[in-house]
């Protein structure tokens, strides 16, 4: 069973209905005993690092999560629930995330040529290093993003797509991944990647 993490962000509904969709037994929950009961995990989030890593504060769930992850459990962290894996991030002032994948998020405003922010569509993934999470994607599949902070590609980057600059599309380290893209809304690929996920 999966956990998706409801801490007052995320938009939830599309998500456990893709996850629904492919058999996935799923449960939305902020209860600690439901998550460490739930074989995997996954933090959505939409809006600013800085209130939902506040509301994550707020809810317990912060040190719970980092432990659980520590554990070895499969994490997935989507969007902003990406985001928040890193280590900090420059949006509206300096916040820490949860530290599981070193990396900064940074905007994109005044990195991307002229290229409009927020960024949002559909935007090609170039495949950095073999991935788990990647099992079913192919270099050049296209994946639907909305975001104007990113991860700039490094040495965590497992996929990455052009916006101007090099944006971590699939961040991973050890059993803890990230997509700054939403799976839930990038059609049949997105599914794929939640499907390995599940299958990890």
């Amino acid at each position: 069973m999966i956990a998706v993490v409801d801490y007052g962000v995320g938009n939830l509904f599309s998500l456990t209905a893709s996850l629904e969709s492919l058999g996935i037994e799923a449960v939305v929950t902020g209860d600690k005993r439901k998550i460490a009961s739930a074989d995997k995990i996954i933090l959505p989030g939409v809006g600013a690092f800085g209130d939902a890593k506040e509301l994550l504060d707020k809810s317990g769930l912060t040190d719970f999560l980092i432990d659980e992850a520590r554990s070895g459990k499969p994490f997935l962290g989507i969007c902003l629930g990406m985001q928040l894996l890193h280590e900090e991030s420059s949006e509206y002032g300096i916040h820490k995330g949860l530290g599981l994948i070193p990396g900064k998020v940074c905007s994109l405003a005044g990195d991307t040529r002229g290229l409009k922010v927020p960024a949002m569509g559909w935007n090609a993934l170039k495949i950095d290093r073999e991935c788990p999470l990647l099992k079913y994607i192919s270099d050049g599949d296209y994946v639907y993003y909305v975001h104007s902070y990113y991860v700039p590609a490094g040495e965590y980057t497992a996929a990455h797509s052009d916006y101007g600059v090099a944006v971590s599309g699939v961040t991973w380290n050890k059993n803890v991944y990230g997509t700054q893209f939403h799976p839930e809304k990038s059609g049949v690929k997105g599914l794929k990647i939640l499907q390995a996920f599940e299958e990890l």
